[in-house]
């Protein structure tokens, strides 16, 4: 398969890594020129072969739509856009509705794995046509992890254009709410003054435990490189998805209370330095390579 990758940033790079060793030919676009196969879109829309399939990989929002409206433009009838991106699945059924008026495909893709996906693969949840999907499929197949003694999971076409970003949102408000309670937990622990090492205690619990999980996993990491979390603060922020995890359950009466306490404490973790938001800062660097802060954020009016 021949397609193009538009975005080249953490996740992008390594996907187009992943698909080029699986054998496939990627053309990919990004405004950094370092790191750019073309100098521009039009340059990789006129690279690749027909039907085309062009996978974005930008930041969503209006990074994202222009992008795609600048595709409608380039490209023609048969060919399809995927948005990996963690747009909102509101944006999807625009998006889909635009390129279906010069019958262009659209397929939208919640993507999971962060910078681990190169090695172990990425967790796939797509929406859209089932003949739109076909005409991506060998990208999904060599993007998920390879089968395990457990089954052959990590890829879904969960239903029509929406339902892939609507599943990824789902994914990360429950993200929140496991990690916050491995945060509280953390920070319980060490509070208490009676458990010698918490950071073992962690490690014990990542086998024949209930609670072990690879979110665990991650954050007995994160101790072993940083103990206690010494340096970081204890500021998260949120990427969107928790906030609209939330609205959505509001939508359809659907209650949230872990979900939402999650988000809000990311919220709190702005107005003070709280101790488990070292831990959820220290998480999502671990699978995410989102930044870390370490020290407090400046307030209005303060000193840089």
């Amino acid at each position: 398969m021949h397609l193009g990758l538009v975005g080249l940033g953490k996740m992008g790079g390594n996907m187009r890594e992943r698909l080029r060793r699986a054998g496939h030919t990627v053309t990919g676009f990004d405004h950094n020129a370092e790191v750019s196969d073309v100098a521009s879109l039009t340059e990789l829309v006129d690279a690749l072969p027909s039907p085309k399939v062009v996978w974005v990989m930008v930041p969503a929002g209006e990074p994202t739509r222009s992008t795609v409206a600048s595709l409608a433009e380039l490209l023609t009838a048969g060919d399809v856009v995927v948005d990996g991106g963690n747009s909102r699945w509101t944006d999807d059924l625009a998006h889909a509705e635009l390129l279906a008026a010069r019958d262009i495909g659209y397929v939208d893709c919640g993507v999971s794995g962060g910078v681990w996906g190169l090695e172990n693969g990425y967790a796939l949840m797509y929406g859209g046509s089932a003949e739109d999907v076909a005409k991506v499929q060998p990208a999904f197949d060599a993007l998920k992890p390879p089968p395990s003694e457990a089954g052959d999971f990590g890829s879904v076409h969960a239903g029509k254009v929406g339902a892939g970003h609507f599943s990824k949102m789902v994914h990360n408000g429950i993200e929140y709410a496991i990690m916050q309670a491995y945060a509280e937990g953390w920070e319980l622990l060490e509070k208490a003054d009676l458990v010698d090492n918490v950071t073992e205690v962690f490690r014990s619990w990542r086998e024949g435990t209930v609670i072990r999980s690879w979110l665990l996993d991650l954050l007995v990491a994160a101790l072993d490189e940083t103990p206690d979390l010494a340096g970081i603060a204890g500021y998260a922020e949120d990427s969107g998805e928790g906030r609209w995890t939330v609205e959505a359950g509001i939508e359809h009466a659907v209650a949230t209370p872990a979900i939402t306490a999650a988000l809000y404490a990311r919220f709190v973790s702005r107005q003070d330095d709280a101790p488990a938001m070292k831990a959820i800062a220290a998480m999502r660097n671990q699978f995410g390579g989102h930044a870390l802060r370490t020290s407090p954020p400046p307030q209005p009016g303060g000193d840089a």
